[in-house]
């Protein structure tokens, strides 16, 4: 380890050159991620693991405050920590390989896990859930479902190499956390297959049919109109609509990733940096009528937005449990 340290510290010397030269970034992201990839194959002088739980014949409490087996020693691990090292002991030859298993997946389940959440705060705070309103984007089930999956196979691999017995998991603190984690993980992926297969394909037949000629429309049927597939990209601002088919800022039907054609954006283009005169330089087509009776959300509709948000909220749970696992 120390050669990974001079190497990390030392300049980079350039054959046949007569200086030394910074390495530059992406040597330096290889270079670390070797060292993340071969760190768990160094074994250390002294590393609390499951197998001295079975070589000593005692629980992992003997050792440690946290019954689980992890964090801060007792007086009797830290004096077995002592003597392992006076007496130059390794780690058992087992616990490499679990070591190895256990960074690797929990690598990838974290990484997971990011990526995962980090979508779903994406969408919800800067997107909104509207803009899957008439359907989900094929690329969000591809990394909901994909992560769903990878989540659940590293999840059950840490939880087999660290969970002693079933017991653990409603008897210790470490346990009764990631049995809560665990239940809340259940219930998002609930909420993905109602999504996914009850109410997506309901969304989709939400769209309805173009009228061509038509100009004046309601909200509904101004949802058709959301210039994806060739179809035009419409939206409403303080009652008039707007044509912006032929804007390159409105690609897509979508306005710098925030603001979606079909919709009414009157509050949403209300606090843009620009003001009423962009909106103006576009054709006004038509008026967005006003029903007589308030318009109602159709259930499925409700149920996604419930869905959406409550989803939401599961992942701030999750992560409130993730620090309280840390701190606790």
């Amino acid at each position: 380890m120390a050669a990974l340290r001079d190497i990390a510290s030392g300049p980079v010397q350039v054959a046949g050159g007569g200086g030394a030269h910074p390495p530059s970034r992406g040597r330096t992201a290889i270079f670390l991620l070797a060292v993340l990839l071969i760190l768990p194959f160094f074994p250390s002088s002294v590393t609390g693991t499951e197998e001295y739980a079975e070589e000593t014949g005692r629980a992992c409490a003997a050792c440690h405050l946290d019954p689980s087996g992890s964090g801060e020693l007792t007086a009797a691990g830290e004096s077995y920590q002592r003597e392992r090292t006076a007496a130059g002991h390794p780690a058992p030859g087992t616990a490499r390989w679990r070591h190895t298993v256990r960074f690797s997946a929990g690598f990838l389940h974290l990484f997971t896990a990011v990526l995962w959440f980090g979508t779903i705060l994406y969408v919800h705070l800067l997107l909104k859930p509207s803009y899957a309103a008439r359907g989900l984007p094929r690329g969000e089930l591809i990394v909901g479902w994909g992560s769903i999956i990878l989540i659940a196979l590293t999840g059950v691999v840490l939880t087999v190499l660290r969970i002693r017995s079933v017991g653990d998991l409603f008897h210790t603190r470490f346990g009764i956390l990631l049995t809560v984690k665990i239940v809340l993980y259940l219930v998002m992926v609930s909420t993905a297959v109602i999504v996914t297969f009850i109410v997506g394909p309901r969304l989709k037949k939400r769209e309805g049919t173009i009228a061509p000629g038509k100009k004046d429309m309601t909200v509904d049927e101004l949802a058709s109109y959301d210039g994806k597939e060739g179809r035009p990209a419409y939206f409403a601002f303080d009652g008039r609509i707007y044509d912006a088919t032929g804007s390159p800022p409105w690609k897509e039907g979508s306005h710098v990733g925030r603001h979606l054609a079909g919709f009414d954006l009157s509050d949403a283009l209300k606090q843009a940096p620009h003001g009423k005169e962009k909106v103006d330089l576009m054709p006004a087509i038509g008026i967005l009528l006003r029903e007589g009776v308030a318009h109602r959300a159709p259930l499925h509709l409700k149920g996604f937005y419930f869905m959406a948000y409550f989803n939401l909220g599961l992942v701030v749970a999750i992560l409130f449990i993730v620090a309280l696992w840390r701190w606790w």
